[in-house]
C-alpha cells in the first residue's frame, strides 16, 4: 500500500471554497482504480488548514491519480488558493 499525507494551507479568504472543492475531489478520486482510501480533515482552529490522508494499491496508482484530468483541473483551480503544502509519503508493506 502506498500512503500519502498531504496538508494544506490555504488563503482565509478561500478556505470555505477549497473545503467544498477538496471534498469533491475526494470523492472522484475514490472513483479511481487503486485509490482505497481518500480521507480530508479540516483543522477545528484554523479553517484555512486541512489535512489528507489518502491509500493507494501502489505507486503506480498515486501516479496515475497525479495524471488523472480530475486532478488536474482540482490542482488548476485551487492552486492559486494555497499558501503552503506539505505532502509526505509511505510505503506500507505487510507483516
Amino acid at each position: 500500500m502506498y500512503l500519502v499525507t498531504v496538508v494544506f494551507q490555504v488563503s482565509a479568504e478561500h478556505a470555505a471554497s477549497f473545503q467544498k472543492r477538496v471534498q469533491q475531489q475526494a470523492a472522484d478520486s475514490l472513483t479511481e482504480p487503486g485509490c482505497r482510501r481518500f480521507d480530508v480533515w479540516c483543522d477545528p482552529g484554523d479553517s484555512a488548514r486541512v489535512f489528507l490522508f489518502e491509500i493507494y494499491d501502489d505507486r503506480a496508482a498515486f501516479d496515475a491519480h497525479l495524471a488523472s484530468f480530475h486532478f488536474i483541473v482540482f490542482d488548476a483551480e485551487v492552486g492559486p488558493w494555497v499558501t503552503a503544502k506539505q505532502v509526505d509519503t509511505a510505503i506500507l508493506s505487510a507483516g
